[in-house]
């Protein structure tokens, strides 16, 4: 048997123990990811924490599924709090008893930020992958951050230059879809891997991954979907949904609005069902940086709370200037993104209607294109190597 290169081999006798906690669809996407690229550095490794189906295939022992983080909004979290509070104590008391080498939030921000000081002061070394959009509301708490984890990593470029600008420890790592989706992607491949039709004009549909989001954007695209059936009985609509829930609630959507029969229905395919279309409606989210990089056109919306929203208005708690990421990695609003009460068929459908028909496109394709090889960095392997670093560094010390 052939000897491990010096770089993978095991860093001591006693298998590393990293700790990963994740929220949500992405993160249990990214989390797999990265127990990939770590297993090939640190074979021996053991990983263990909160995961989705993907980490767990990757080896990471479940103490919790994904799913129970799954919340988002200021106030929508509150009738979760005695879950998450039982989720927080019951992992402080697992670590403590049993420190690993490090800990990783993936994503789930609010939730690990506010569990990595704890873990800080006992000796262990954070990561938080994936950082908040600290550079966009609520720019203070880039200092706490400085102050709970050892190190951010990034997805996005301009992640790390806030960071650096406040002198906290912080690396750009790229973002794994960007690696994993091809430069290209030719719709009519999609559309036969999806089984519908190749000749038509299609508009994709993806209300969000969580049930709230899909409870608050559902009966607005469904309502787009009715504009549309006035006004171009010939577009098809697809739309991906990200589960059985997920499902159920748009079905409900779009049988009250009375079009269930003009939209076809798919469990996961997001990609695909992005790849088939000419235009795509989506709620605000990872699935955005998706569609940029299969270089659609797209509609993004975003709706919140009453109260949520009342307070980034007025107490000004929001700082940049958009909000959907290929208008914030462009630098420039380059496709429409609609808030709150814009979130209405009589406002989605005709800016649906002109990224259908917009003369750019060809330009479109290009920035998106750029934004794509900027995000192509072999994220995973990259940060995989940095928290190697890390926990290396800590063992030595």
């Amino acid at each position: 048997m052939s000897e491990l290169p010096a770089d993978r081999q095991p860093l001591t006798a006693s298998p590393p123990l990293i700790v990963l906690v994740a929220g949500e669809t992405s993160g249990d996407n990214l989390g797999a990811k990265l127990i990939h690229a770590l297993k090939e550095r640190l074979p021996n490794a053991r990983f263990a924490g909160i995961a989705g189906p993907r980490m767990i295939a990757e080896g990471c022992e479940p103490w919790e599924r994904v799913e129970s983080l799954s919340v988002m909004g200021l106030f929508e979290i509150i009738p979760h709090l005695p879950r998450l509070f039982r989720i927080r104590r019951m992992l402080i008391d697992r670590l403590l008893a049993n420190p690993p080498d490090v800990y990783v939030g993936v994503d789930a921000k609010e939730f690990n930020l506010r569990l990595a000081p704890k873990l800080k002061e006992r000796g262990i070394p954070v990561v938080q992958y994936v950082s908040p959009q600290v550079w966009a509301w609520r720019q203070g708490r880039v200092k706490t951050i400085g102050r709970a984890v050892d190190l951010v990593l990034c997805l996005l470029p301009f992640e790390s230059k806030f960071y650096d600008a406040h002198q906290v420890k912080a690396e750009f790592v790229g973002h794994p879809l960007a690696d994993q989706i091809p430069l290209t992607l030719d719709p009519v491949e999609a559309r036969r891997a999806l089984g519908v039709p190749e000749a038509g004009t299609y508009i994709a549909l993806l209300p969000g991954s969580r049930g709230g989001e899909v409870g608050r954007l559902g009966p607005d695209f469904a309502a787009t979907v009715a504009w549309f059936k006035r006004q171009r009985p010939d577009i098809r609509f697809i739309s991906a949904m990200a589960s059985a829930k997920v499902r159920q609630s748009f079905e409900h959507a779009l049988a009250a609005a009375g079009v269930s029969d003009r939209v076809q229905l798919f469990d996961g395919q997001a990609q695909n069902v992005m790849a088939a279309s000419d235009a795509i409606l989506l709620a605000s989210g990872t699935a955005t940086l998706e569609a940029t990089l299969v270089k659609r056109p797209m509609v993004v919306a975003y709706r919140l709370s009453w109260l949520t929203s009342f307070l980034l208005k007025h107490l000004k708690l929001f700082k940049a200037p958009f909000f959907a990421q290929p208008n914030l990695l462009a630098g420039r609003q380059i496709v429409p993104e609609h808030f709150n009460d814009e979130v209405r068929a009589d406002v989605l459908g005709p800016a649906l209607l002109a990224q259908l028909e917009r003369a750019d496109r060809a330009d479109l394709v290009q920035t998106f294109t750029q934004i794509h090889q900027t995000l192509r960095r072999d994220a995973s392997a990259r940060a995989a190597e940095a928290i190697v670093q890390l926990i290396s560094g800590q063992r030595k010390g």
